[in-house]
């Protein structure tokens, strides 16, 4: 029986998964917004907004890689974080390495898209 419900010891770990999906979209709407800002949008929020749903275009393959890559070694970190501290530090230390490697993830993601879309 044990088998059939998983063998994680944190019930909650889809909530982290989720909660650093919708963090990753969170960032990432922030940045448009803040470069549809600057470029003087009449409606930044509503064009950041488009700009997230119309991102069709595939990264190039070495973008995609590094790209993997941060959102591989922010979860590892994030993972190392969790098994080497227990109690309310984990919690902390977990959430704040989270949130800074989802925020790598997102500006570089970001990054990228804005010198694809200006080299077209």
């Amino acid at each position: 029986m044990y088998l059939a419900r998983g063998s994680s010891d944190d019930p909650y770990v889809w909530l982290w998964v989720l909660g650093a999906l919708a963090l990753y979209a969170l960032i990432s709407y922030a940045l448009a917004y803040r470069a549809r800002a600057r470029r003087g949008s009449a409606h930044p929020a509503q064009d950041a907004l488009h700009d997230l749903k119309d991102r069709e275009d595939p990264q190039p393959p070495e973008n995609r890689f590094v790209s993997r890559l941060i959102m591989l070694f922010g979860g590892g970190l994030t993972g190392l974080v969790a098994y080497l501290t227990s109690g309310a530090v984990r919690v902390l230390t977990v959430g704040l390495t989270a949130v800074v490697a989802v925020t790598v993830w997102a500006y570089y993601d970001h990054r990228t898209e804005t010198r694809a879309a200006a080299q077209r």
